[in-house]
């Protein structure tokens, strides 16, 4: 029998209607097995824990991610693999933030949440739910865990949480995973795509937590019509370490000399400039054109295939590691956690 901590951090999977009022409020997940009976059929002893104050997905802050880890860390011997249910808004964010935070990790952490409460009547919450656990139970013959990762199930897709981003809204289809496949796919039955499945440590491995977070990090989209001030009050900007550049297409922003400019100006500074793509899918080549070429000679990072949920973790991540920011660039081009294509 496999052991599955539950953990519920807020979002409106873990919300029940009031009959009366139709007021939606959090239900107590130690009577889980009330709400969703189906999860009776696993082999597998399922326990929870509840955050307390809920936080609304929303208002998600580092400090979060500390006591996840933390909570993760106090626990890891005692289960086999953990559920975290998290709201959908920054869901991305947190599980981006987890992969990097968790070092050594052997045992699944599968983010899930859902659009509709789990107790409507259409609610995507309970295949969520059931798919996600069952994920986290699943082990090989030889007791190792299936995917020893920091993943997000969602709409019977199992992705890697740093390469994930929330894409709609309205749909059941809330997330994707546009630059790495699905390490799972859930049908009649779940197939997992072992090939994409990393391990990060052999099964025993000691769990270490990193939470020194650094988070003195701006993200700047370019934008037709972007002004001067507005760029060089992010880019050099006081008390910002690292900037993420959300550029066109593949590592493209504006030609005109002011801006490569206050690119220039900040890198003097030794501030920490990324260049992701604003572009759904794809990565960024600054080789390819004159214009992500003169980011280049600036000093711009190149942060290849990164989302910039996962580009923002990684940043967090090693600035809270590394003092010396010409440190911090050289790894935010090593893959460290399956975050990024080389």
């Amino acid at each position: 029998m496999t052991t599955i901590l539950l953990i519920y951090t807020g979002g409106t999977i873990g919300m029940k209607e009031d009959p009366e009022s139709r007021a939606l409020s959090p239900f107590d997940f130690s009577q889980i097995m009330e709400e969703v009976p189906e999860l009776r059929k696993f082999a597998a002893r399922i326990d929870s824990y509840t955050f307390d104050p809920l936080i609304d997905s929303s208002d998600v802050e580092p400090s979060l991610w500390k006591s996840l880890a933390e909570l993760i860390k106090e626990k890891y011997d005692l289960y086999d693999g953990f559920v975290i249910l998290h709201g959908t808004d920054t869901m991305a964010y947190s599980a981006s933030a987890l992969s990097f935070m968790l070092e050594g990790l052997s045992k699944p952490v599968i983010f899930t949440g859902s659009q509709l409460p789990i107790g409507s009547l259409r609610t995507d919450g309970k295949e969520n739910l059931v798919s996600a656990i069952e994920i986290a139970s699943a082990q090989t013959a030889d007791g190792r865990a299936v995917v020893p990762e920091v993943c997000i199930y969602f709409n019977s897709l199992l992705l890697r949480g740093n390469r994930s981003c929330k894409v709609n809204s309205s749909s059941f289809d809330a997330f994707h995973s546009p630059n790495f496949p699905a390490l799972a796919e859930a049908g009649i039955n779940i197939r997992y795509h072992h090939d994409f499945i990393r391990s990060n440590a052999s099964p025993g491995a000691t769990l270490i937590i990193h939470t020194a977070l650094d988070t003195r990090v701006a993200i700047l989209k370019i934008h037709p019509g972007i002004t001067a001030q507005v760029a060089r009050n992010v880019l050099c900007g006081k008390g910002i370490r690292a900037v993420i550049l959300e550029t066109y297409g593949s590592g493209n922003a504006i030609s005109k000399p002011w801006f490569t400019d206050i690119v220039r100006e900040a890198t003097d500074m030794g501030k920490i400039v990324l260049n992701v793509t604003q572009c759904l899918a794809g990565e960024v080549n600054m080789d390819l054109y004159a214009t992500g070429k003169a980011l280049k000679d600036a000093g711009v990072v190149s942060g290849g295939d990164m989302t910039t949920e996962g580009a923002l973790g990684k940043l967090f991540f090693l600035m809270g590691e590394f003092p010396d920011n010409e440190r911090v660039k050289t790894l935010l081009g090593k893959n460290m956690r399956g975050e990024i294509s080389k």
